[in-house]
């Protein structure tokens, strides 16, 4: 197992090396996109854009628990990765192991409390009295997918740390692609509307860490999920809550901001609300790809960094960083000339789609510099550097944001300009990422650590 490792992370050509554990993880944000643009799609053919704009309201919620997801996911795919560069596998067995069942135990308990107090939450988070049953309804199924949830999304990360980016990209496949075509079966065919969409959302993660599960339980993994390597202590908790807090909580600051614009924005009626909700699925064409750069080079960059190969290291961001820019320059065509026919088919009614195709052009203004903020994102996290990663999540969707946000509501107040207040953020947190990227090199990774050819 450690050669193929090794052959990748270590002695590959970076160009290689970085596509080889790229395109897998573009892959399954694609599916990841496809998901979202799937459920708001089939829910749009229903010719009823209070339930557009319920999910929209609810959706929110649920990602608060891909943040838990993430928390493990990356803050286990660091901290192993980096084990793995040093030698260190039994560590990495019990790192694993302790994300499995303590993710796990996590979700049980989240999945509870949603299903009890779904319908106040929906209040809070922005529902109106024509969207609360829906979203209600929404959340409530979609509960029972959490713990499911927390584990995909943790796996899919934890195992592009061992060298098997094609694996985790196969689970995120499997999930999303059964979601997908159980939605038109669902919410068309059976009439179910919202609750086929939340039902198709439980199957999805379901199967998703049902194929994880097998790969963990074989013979073809370093990893482990057995409760005999369970441990939290010896530096294993704070090595994964260092950089997996810090990553989580830009997910949930996500999250929250989303639910603050939601409600800012419902004082411009209903479909206003469902057109940004179709806004940020467009923007997500753009997003996922790029975050799909990132995460797809955080266990190569981490292998790198254990082992002590800075120049390795640097190569690697070099050429990661140009892929991004290019990536982020077409992306950002495509979606800015193509926003009409996507907002369309997900908004038929003319007031909403107004709104949408406004917001989605609005948007996707920050996609020419969101792939250079991935890239050094992710790259401070593979280093271990707790503080710094601390600081860029809590301002991107913190720190920036929302006082970002209050300003524009309180000077401006109006609908587009609320959603202009993103990209003005993105372009903020890109020049802050790239300042503390700096930092973290000339402390965490002084230039007289050992530097291999390659």
């Amino acid at each position: 197992m450690q050669d193929k490792t090794t052959e990748i992370f270590r002695n590959a050509p970076v160009p290689k090396a970085v596509i080889t554990n790229v395109i897998p993880s573009i892959i399954s944000m694609i599916m990841v996109l496809v998901y979202n643009l799937a459920d708001t799609f089939f829910i749009g053919q229903t010719k009823n854009a209070y339930m557009v704009a319920a999910v929209s309201v609810a959706t929110p919620a649920f990602l608060l628990f891909m943040a838990v997801g993430m928390l493990f996911g990356i803050g286990g795919t660091s901290l192993i990765s980096r084990m793995l560069g040093q030698g260190e596998e039994e560590r990495a067995k019990r790192i694993s192991s302790f994300c499995f069942w303590t993710g796990a135990v996590v979700g049980v308990i989240s999945m509870i409390l949603i299903f009890i107090y779904a319908r106040k939450i929906c209040w809070r988070i922005g529902a109106s009295k024509d969207t609360i049953d829906y979203a209600t309804q929404y959340l409530q199924i979609v509960a029972f997918a959490i713990p499911f949830l927390i584990v995909s999304n943790s796996f899919s990360n934890i195992i592009r740390s061992e060298g098997r980016a094609k694996t985790a990209m196969t689970g995120m496949i499997i999930g999303n692609l059964i979601n997908v075509i159980l939605d038109p079966v669902m919410i068309l065919g059976l009439g179910w509307n919202v609750a086929g969409a939340a039902i198709a959302t439980v199957i999805g993660n379901v199967f998703s860490t049902v194929f994880y599960l097998c790969h963990l339980l074989s013979r073809r993994t370093m990893l482990s999920v057995s409760p005999r390597y369970y441990q939290a202590g010896n530096g294993i908790l704070t090595g994964v809550f260092a950089i997996g807090i810090p990553a989580s909580l830009n997910s949930v600051l996500m999250s929250i901001s989303n639910i603050i614009i939601n409600s800012e924005m419902n004082k411009f009626g209903d479909m206003a609300v469902a057109g940004l909700g179709v806004a940020m699925k467009v923007n997500m064409i753009v997003v996922m790809l790029l975050i799909g750069i990132g995460t797809g080079i955080q266990p190569l960059l981490g292998y790198c960094f254990g082992a002590g190969n800075r120049k390795r290291y640097m190569a690697v961001l070099r050429f990661s960083c140009m892929l991004a820019f290019i990536t982020s320059l077409i992306m950002t065509v495509i979606c800015y000339c193509g926003a009409g026919p996507l907002v369309r088919l997900m908004l038929k009614e003319p007031a909403a789609f107004e709104y949408g195709m406004a917001f989605s052009r609005i948007y996707i203004l920050s996609g020419p510099i969101l792939g250079q903020l991935f890239v050094f994102i992710n790259a401070i996290q593979s280093t271990g550097a707790a503080l710094p990663s601390l600081i860029l999540s809590i301002s991107r969707q913190g720190l920036l944001y929302l006082p970002i946000l209050r300003f524009f509501n309180r000077h401006f107040n109006t609908a587009r300009m609320l959603a202009a207040a993103q990209p003005v953020t993105d372009y903020l947190a890109t020049l802050l990422a790239v300042i503390l990227f700096f930092v973290v090199c000339s402390k965490y990774f002084p230039k007289n650590l050992r530097s291999e050819e390659f």
